[in-house]
């Protein structure tokens, strides 16, 4: 069977996450790749590179990949308790993530949080591709995960 782009995404994430943030735990999908840390099962809050439409994203017009973290209790109130956790400390963040990055409500989905950027219409055979979503994922990881981790402690 052939690897699929985020099965690749998820190879570069293994090299690029620190260790000492733990084990990373993936799973991914035709479309998408789903990284969360601790539990062996995917966690409420975690870190996502996927497909979307180009619903919601100005300049796209066939379709968008989100890079970032979401957060995704059945509950709105605990993703914007989240969410807000984390923006406490957006000075910390903001400079390893960049402007890019849009802190508040999650793209297709009511109740759910997200600190994400899109990618319009990206050529998704592109021989580069999976390093760049893995390079900016870890991105993420590493400026929000230790935010998360003392925030939750």
């Amino acid at each position: 069977m052939e690897a699929s782009l985020f099965d690749d995404v998820g190879d570069v994430l293994r090299g690029l996450v620190p260790a000492e943030l733990g084990p990373v735990h993936h799973r991914a999908h035709r479309y998408g790749i789903k990284v969360w840390f601790g539990s062996e099962q995917p966690t409420r809050e975690h870190y996502e590179a996927q497909v979307i439409s180009p619903k919601g994203v100005r300049t796209a017009k066939h379709l968008a990949i989100e890079v970032g973290y979401h957060s995704e209790y059945p509950k709105p109130a605990d993703n914007d308790a989240a969410l807000e956790r984390l923006c406490a400390s957006e000075k910390k963040w903001r400079r390893s993530i960049g402007k890019e990055a849009v802190a508040g409500a999650f793209l297709g989905r009511d109740g759910w949080c997200r600190i994400s950027e899109t990618w319009p219409d990206p050529d998704l055979s592109e021989d580069e591709l999976a390093l760049e979503l893995g390079a900016r994922l870890t991105d993420y990881i590493t400026a929000l995960e230790p935010v998360r981790r003392a925030k939750s402690a």
